[in-house]
């Protein structure tokens, strides 16, 4: 495995209250602008934002997908795209730490590997239908992050949160259960918690799956806007062909039966001109034996 860095789990000292007034409304750069939160060790804006090559993924003698390679580039929203059983999911879990590979390299924003122990991650992650802590309010799940990672008092702590929340258009939602939310409202709710502690990459997790179309459109438009307006770079598991139209700069697509990569690039070039028949079936619409 590469590792080019390791993460900095220095924690800053607390802010100062006078800093936080009930008059001051914060902002999504506060964070920044205030210097509260744990020290990322520098993004390294020379390489990719990821570089994943000749990754193989599973579990002891079970190969689910091999012989990865693509880049993620800054500032792009990057769909994993392919069938059930895929592995698209299974493939996010490897990238953000949650497993490691069987073989090849994954490097994570110039710091190799990501070692979830080492200190604050590089990325915030949306979690599939949210999950949420259904005994917490909307406005705590969104404040866990910065009760673990920083040591800003109460007050700071629930003014970011409220305003994160406002970021992705739940202002006002903070005291309600999750149990209260439609289903886009949880997904919105989560894409707050991802982005509580400043990340500059995000990872998202089937965001539309489940919602009326009308939702649907919505949280891609969120999307979109928070890649363009903050910078983001994210990461984006789907298989709903609305969203990736209406999100993705690139993609790549998985194939279960042949365990790799079949297809990477402008989703709306691959539906035109792709001569691969499974991608252009996938871009299409049509079943196999159509």
């Amino acid at each position: 495995m590469s590792a080019r860095g390791t993460m900095n789990e220095k924690r800053l000292p607390p802010l100062d209250r006078s800093l936080i007034s009930s008059d001051r409304p914060v902002s999504s750069g506060l964070v920044r602008a205030l210097r509260t939160l744990p020290r990322r060790a520098a993004l390294k804006t020379e390489w990719p934002m990821i570089e994943v090559k000749d990754l193989s993924i599973g579990w002891g003698d079970l190969v689910l997908q091999e012989n990865l390679s693509f880049e993620v580039k800054r500032g792009e929203v990057f769909c994993i795209l392919g069938g059930s059983g895929a592995g698209k999911s299974t493939l996010l879990r490897f990238l953000i730490g949650l497993e490691r590979p069987l073989a090849g390299e994954i490097d994570v924003a110039g710091h190799g590997f990501p070692d979830l122990d080492a200190g604050l991650p590089p990325f915030g992650v949306m979690f599939q239908a949210g999950a949420l802590f259904g005994s917490l309010t909307v406005g705590e799940n969104v404040a866990l992050p910065l009760e673990e990672w920083t040591d800003l008092p109460h007050a700071a702590v629930t003014a970011i949160a409220r305003a994160k929340l406002k970021l992705v258009g739940l202002d006002g939602a903070a005291e309600k259960l999750p149990a209260e939310l439609s289903g886009g409202m949880k997904k919105r709710a989560a894409i707050a918690r991802a982005l509580a502690l400043e990340p500059e990459l995000v990872f998202l997790d089937e965001p539309s799956a489940g919602l009326d179309p009308i939702a649907a459109a919505g949280l891609d438009e969120l999307i979109v806007t928070l890649s363009k307006s903050l910078g983001l770079t994210m990461v984006v598991v789907t298989h709903e062909l609305e969203s990736i139209f209406r999100i993705a700069t690139r993609c790549l697509m998985l194939d279960k039966v042949e365990r790799t990569i079949i297809a990477q690039g402008d989703p709306r070039e691959l539906r035109a001109h792709s001569k691969d028949k499974r991608v252009s079936d996938f871009f299409n619409r049509k079943s196999k034996d159509s």
